[in-house]
């Protein structure tokens, strides 16, 4: 346990969690360095953590300590200069007539209903999949920042997707995306992504955050199929072109 001072001086304190299997890449274990959000300035400590790749899980903030590993490595988009490859051109056409609404951070009974059946669907046994909804509305309301729901829905009003999104000083947060998983070939995922840029590029913020891009991890892949982005490296932010050889798996999720 380690202790350092924040702006008003009082104690910030970070633990290291007890190692458990990882998550994606199988055989190996993850450790993460956790703190928590409190206080009034949450927001502030916040912003600093993310900037040095630190991610929000209800009023936690985490980031892997692997010992031996630095597969997980923190990625960036830069909203302004954001140039959809053909493939995210196609799915933005085939995606033209969706809705998209900021809600505040509520949970509703609509919402718990697509977030199990893409549980079902994409992630049956995991740990998500057994959440009800009391577990639900903690993961969505359990936030001491500035966050919301981001809801998708189709001409006829029915929510096909939603993205749980944290609103930083110099960014948008992409904490969780979940989507209706009969709709797969609207690559769900891939266009909540876009309208995250689209919509820092119009609040005049420079970035979205993806979280942790894992090159190894199929389903982590995808987030390097943003461009221009920047990964975290050895405390700096740098192109992503610095990272060495890019992923061979699909660029598109959901």
């Amino acid at each position: 346990m380690a202790g350092v001072h924040s702006r008003a001086r009082r104690p910030q304190f970070f633990y290291t969690t007890t190692p458990l299997p990882c998550p994606y890449l199988p055989g190996r274990t993850e450790r993460k360095i956790v703190t928590e959000l409190t206080g009034a300035d949450s927001e502030a400590l916040h912003d600093r953590l993310s900037r040095a790749g630190f991610r929000r899980s209800h009023n936690i903030a985490y980031s892997p300590v692997c010992p031996g590993c630095r597969a997980c490595i923190p990625i960036r988009v830069r909203a302004a200069d954001f140039a959809p490859s053909r493939t995210q051109r196609r799915i933005a056409q085939r995606n033209a007539g969706l809705a998209a609404r900021i809600t505040p951070a509520r949970a509703t009974a609509e919402q718990f209903a697509l977030f199990q059946r893409y549980q079902q669907g994409r992630h049956a046994g995991g740990d998500m999949a057994a959440m009800g909804f009391y577990d639900y509305r903690a993961m969505v309301e359990d936030t001491p920042i500035t966050t919301g729901i981001v809801e998708f829905r189709d001409e006829g009003g029915r929510l096909l997707g939603a993205c749980l999104t944290d609103w930083l000083s110099d960014g948008l947060s992409a904490v969780y995306s979940f989507f209706a998983p009969e709709e797969e070939r609207r690559s769900l995922g891939t266009q909540a992504v876009m309208w995250l840029l689209e919509e820092a590029k119009r609040s005049a913020l420079p970035y979205v955050y993806l979280g942790y891009w894992v090159p190894e991890s199929r389903k982590m892949a995808y987030k390097a199929g943003f461009r221009p982005a920047e990964v975290l490296l050895q405390g700096q932010w740098r192109p992503l072109a610095e990272a060495g050889a890019l992923p061979t798996a699909p660029v598109t999720v959901g």
